[in-house]
């Protein structure tokens, strides 16, 4: 039984590239786990704070910067020639760099005079800190989506395993060996970054010959871009923005409001509830992936792998987490253990958006998927806005809760809207379950382009 599962995995594109996403969410939770666990036990919470608060920061500027990158790959390198996938990649990886250092140093400049709780940015040190941290965000999230656009989920699996282990190496070196004149928050941004950056200049010196054979990392001609990363600026970017916002924002407000030990309690409770949000997020990425490579992939395999992966964890969380969280400290516990819990019962809604979003995308409905994750950011962070004060870190898990309920609720709504008026007359519009025939609009045509692409310009 057990071998036969495995070749029915095998044998389906999207189940196995959505397991091996998110695969790459257990390594890089697992191995995290370990990595702050050991940075919590050996260094105060106030320095653990500061530096998950800037590593936060730098996650919300390079969501912000990347251009949309990471979706434009999976929209064009399926059947592009060596030399357009070159270019593709090139492009998009040095404009998406480019512009994340540009809003890093800009928000260095602005965010400490915004808010005293971001002084540690202030000066050279904090801004280089907050560029390099940034820039090494968008270069692993750029280069993991390029490994989706090619079903490659393998590869993005390795690549993150040795992030994550080389950070925990790096930690443990730095804190078995401290570095006179750099303090712990210091010494824990470097061992978070280092790595990240090192294994992605490996994978951009050794990964495009493995995922297409004769192509390489070249700046020359990479301004023919340029037109390509405005209309991913105007379409998949603006979704992206609204869809990951909130989850990378939450932590900023909490230490706007509350002050870096307070993000602290707060950051170790959402990177918990984090192993079940990315499970989602990696099918919705499998889906689109699929349905870009002329794949038959639908809503209910994909709702189907979903609640196969979650189920067990939803349950293990919220039971144990307070135990889980107690393995940090006691203190993470008291403070974490109601919050995790209400970030555990906003996984199904949060699913819910993001296979509805990953559907109409594939289906070129950029302005419904923008209005749908609009709904979810504006109530998440307007409400987290309102709550922390008062609520403290709880306030911040009821506002996501209450945000994702309400998305999901309205994905029900536009689901249901053109079944009622299917049944009422013949010709009606086409319901959320319509079959892949209506969604090939998005399949490659031979120059390298998709029809996806001319139907959004």
């Amino acid at each position: 039984m057990l071998i036969s599962a495995v070749r029915r995995i095998s044998g389906d594109s999207l189940a196995r590239n959505s397991l091996l996403i998110m695969a790459t969410t257990v390594v890089n939770g697992g191995l995290g786990y370990l990595y702050w666990m050991l940075a919590a036990r050996c260094v105060p919470a106030s320095e653990i704070g500061t530096a998950t608060a800037l590593i936060s920061a730098a996650t919300a500027v390079s969501m912000i910067a990347n251009l949309g990158a990471g979706h434009m790959f999976i929209q064009r390198l399926p059947g592009s020639a060596a030399a357009d996938w070159s270019r593709i990649v090139s492009g998009g990886l040095i404009f998406g760099a480019a512009a994340t250092a540009a809003a890093a140093t800009a928000g260095a400049m602005i965010v400490p005079r915004v808010s005293g709780n971001f002084g540690f940015l202030a000066g050279a040190p904090g801004a280089a800190a907050l560029v390099c941290a940034a820039v090494a965000v968008t270069l692993t999230t750029l280069l993991d989506n390029v490994y989706v656009a090619h079903r490659a989920g393998h590869g993005m699996l390795v690549r993150n395993l040795a992030v994550a282990t080389g950070k925990i190496l790096a930690l443990f070196v730095i804190l078995a060996f401290p570095v006179p004149g750099v303090d712990w928050a210091e010494a824990v941004l470097i061992s978070w970054t280092v790595p990240t950056l090192l294994v992605s200049a490996l994978t951009v010196m050794f990964g495009p010959g493995r995922l297409r054979p004769g192509a390489r990392m070249r700046p020359a001609g990479i301004l023919a871009e340029l037109p390509h990363l405005r209309t991913a600026l105007t379409g998949h970017h603006l979704i992206n923005l609204t869809q990951a916002g909130p989850a990378a924002l939450l932590p900023v407000l909490v230490t706007a409001k509350l002050g870096s030990d307070a993000n602290a309690h707060f950051y170790l409770a959402w990177m918990t509830a984090s192993m079940l949000f990315m499970v989602s997020p990696a099918v919705a990425s499998a889906l689109y992936a699929e349905r870009t490579n002329a794949g038959s992939a639908g809503l209910k395999r994909a709702s189907a792998v979903v609640l196969a992966v979650v189920g067990v964890p939803t349950v293990v969380l919220f039971v144990a987490g307070e135990t889980i969280l107690g393995l940090f400290s006691a203190a993470y516990a008291i403070e974490g253990g109601p919050l995790l819990k209400i970030l555990v019962l906003a996984a199904l809604p949060d699913a819910v958006t993001n296979l509805a979003v990953a559907h109409w995308r594939s289906r070129g409905e950029f302005r419904l998927c923008r209005r749908l994750n609009a709904v979810r950011a504006a109530s998440c962070l307007l409400l987290a806005w309102l709550l922390l004060p008062p609520a403290g870190v709880t306030g911040a898990g009821v506002a996501w809760l209450i945000g994702q309920t309400a998305s999901a609720l309205l994905v029900a709504a536009l689901a249901l809207r053109p079944r009622k008026a299917q049944g009422q007359r013949k010709t009606g519009p086409r319901s959320l379950n319509t079959t892949m025939s209506a969604s090939r609009s998005c399949v490659p045509t031979g120059s390298g382009k998709t029809q996806l692409t001319r139907r959004f310009r």
